[in-house]
């Protein structure tokens, strides 16, 4: 969208917004109306913790991640005094982009066009031939320094920022899902985490929201992923030293048949976070591993904790941990995913991997080959999946059929104290993000 295309859009009032969700159905225009995008940016975007970096990305002084905030380009930095800033990418000369790289260090970022020169904390720190610019021209006004966004909180090591300029506490919005943080930085013998420097990022052609739920929709894979699953399948066990059979347990995980599905407990929460259990209980992808490395592994994580706590740890078993509007956490491999909305039909997933310093080298391998298989570019799940989700953008596109059916378990959700939980492939995930959605939209400003 142009911003002549923003500037003509009428924003959906609350009466609109409702009447999109209904108990067992969505209407199109929640994925396809660029008026709703818009007020998605504005009250979700804008108002919620929205994840920015991780610590272990900002070390020293000059570190920096190149990300987006709502609308917003903006640099996360460490600057001298310690601290971490959110700043725009933006110079306030003449609006150049600062800054192309994703990530990396620097002790300065200088403008490209009329070389304006900002230290790490968005400060003005030199402009070229000084002398041409008025007297009153002051290299500390407010209005000759990067733009900077102040409501920053970390949890964990994970950094949140809002544009809200009086949000709820972060621990608040989080609720529940700080559980798989700490399991997540629970997990490394030393305690502690660190980012891997490299990232698999991928663009595809949908709405943001498509692929939340999707990482909560259990019935598809039999039928979505049935080319990976019945090649891995057929393949002997056992084939690969290297890979331990990981790779082909991975792949035919997506085969479950009912009985294995039923298993699987789905959860929702008021605040639109969603996350499933008991996925991974076989083999090398078990909890229970008992191989050389992960009993290395686990004699170092019980030095620090206790074998107690250490069991107790290695014994969550929750995938794909969605932490509402746009982050998705799997501790047990240490992966991160973030889905950054471009568009109203565009949508970026960058896919991280952490290190439990203090594991052997070989736990990180395994991270490495699980990213590599279910979340890379070059994955067949991930390129399934976007396949899919493209589709439904392309459907929905359309206005010959308005409305989206999420009737499949509805009246077997059974309430809870912290939310909704459900069984075998039921849609609850969704309606959980969906009614969290229009409590979003329809919040007056705080």
């Amino acid at each position: 969208m142009n911003g002549k295309d923003k500037a003509t859009v009428t924003a959906p009032t609350a009466e609109d917004i409702r009447a999109l969700v209904q108990p067992n159905r969505v209407h199109r225009r929640a994925y396809a109306d660029p008026a709703v995008f818009e007020l998605e940016m504005e009250r979700i975007f804008s108002r919620l913790w929205i994840y920015v970096a991780h610590e272990s990305q900002l070390k020293k002084s000059g570190d920096f991640v190149r990300t987006r905030l709502a609308h917003h380009e903006v640099l996360v930095t460490r600057s001298d005094d310690g601290r971490i800033n959110v700043l725009r990418n933006r110079c306030p000369h003449r609006g150049a982009r600062l800054c192309m790289s994703e990530r990396g260090t620097s002790r300065l970022f200088s403008c490209p066009y009329h070389a304006w020169v900002f230290r790490p904390d968005g400060s003005l720190s030199s402009v070229p031939h000084r002398k041409s610019y008025p007297a009153e021209f002051d290299l500390n006004d407010p209005l000759n320094q990067m733009q900077r966004f102040e409501q920053i909180a970390v949890y964990r090591g994970f950094v949140f920022a809002t544009l809200n300029p009086n949000p709820e506490p972060l621990t608040t919005h989080l609720g529940e899902m700080t559980d798989v943080i700490d399991n997540l930085v629970d997990r490394a013998p030393d305690g502690e985490i660190e980012m891997a420097d490299s990232s698999f990022s991928m663009e595809y052609r949908g709405n943001w929201k498509l692929h939340m739920e999707n990482a909560n929709d259990i019935f598809h894979p039999s039928f979505v992923h049935s080319s990976s699953v019945m090649p891995a399948r057929r393949a002997p066990a056992n084939a690969s030293i290297l890979d331990q059979d990981q790779t082909r347990e991975m792949l035919m995980a997506n085969g479950f048949g009912y009985e294995e599905w039923e298993g699987i407990q789905l959860n929702g929460l008021a605040a639109g976070h969603t996350y499933m259990t008991n996925f991974y209980n076989k083999g090398v992808l078990s909890n229970q591993q008992t191989d050389p490395v992960i009993a290395r592994y686990r004699a170092a994580l019980a030095a620090r904790l206790g074998e107690d706590k250490a069991n107790a740890v290695l014994g969550m078993n929750r995938f794909n941990n969605i932490i509402y509007p746009n982050l998705i956490i799997n501790a047990q491999y240490q992966q991160m995913r973030v889905v950054t909305p471009l568009g109203v039909d565009r949508s970026l997933v960058r896919i991280f991997c952490f290190r439990l310093k203090g594991a052997p080298d070989e736990m990180f391998h395994r991270s490495i080959r699980f990213l590599t298989t279910l979340g890379s570019p070059a994955s067949m799940i991930l390129s399934d999946d976007v396949e899919m989700l493209e589709r439904c953008q392309q459907g929905l596109e359309r206005d010959d059929g308005p409305w989206v059916d999420f009737s499949r378990g509805l009246g077997g959700d059974r309430a809870e104290a912290a939310g909704a939980v459900s069984g075998l492939a039921s849609e609850m995930p969704m309606r959980v993000q969906f009614q969290a959605w229009v409590n979003y939209l329809t919040a007056e400003a705080a």
